[in-house]
């Protein structure tokens, strides 16, 4: 046992001295980090919960090139997001802007909840309006009556 496990860490060993330095995403390593602050205020348009800095999608890695493009092109921030915004639409923004056409990306889920909490208080009320005891009438209160007695064990 104890040779085998021996041979193992050598070998690990034998090849981790083979692992060579990362190869940089760019050459230049102002673009990558400007090109990575970028992607992290967009969206990936595939995985939708990533950002497209984190996102391994293909598309993701597609979008990533173009602005390594732009980037080395000097377009500043501004004119990049708006190059991705006219092609892919607000969606690809983390945060899009407040305007006509994104209110309800903004205000839907507060109206969602509004209207949520609306209903539970009503059904709430509806139910301690509706839990008080019924009125019987003489017959309904006699039935009751000698059916509580029909069913009530001998002591």
């Amino acid at each position: 046992m104890k040779y085998w496990l021996a041979l193992i860490l050598a070998l690990q060993c034998a090849f981790s001295s083979f692992a060579g330095e990362a190869i940089p995403l760019a050459e230049d390593p102002v673009v990558e980090q400007r090109m990575i602050a970028i992607s992290e205020e967009l969206r990936c348009l595939v995985c939708q919960n990533e950002s497209l800095a984190g996102s391994r999608a293909d598309l993701a890695m597609d979008l990533r090139r173009e602005l390594r493009t732009l980037v080395k092109a000097n377009k500043s921030d501004a004119e990049i997001m708006e190059y991705m915004v006219s092609r892919y639409g607000d969606f690809v923004r983390y945060r899009p802007p407040v305007k006509p056409l994104t209110w309800m990306l903004w205000f839907g889920p507060f109206l969602l909840l509004i209207g949520a909490l609306f209903f539970l208080v009503r059904m709430v009320r509806r139910q301690q309006t509706g839990s008080a005891a019924p009125v019987l009438d003489a017959d309904q209160r006699k039935k009751a009556q000698s059916l509580l007695k029909d069913t009530e064990l001998p002591s």
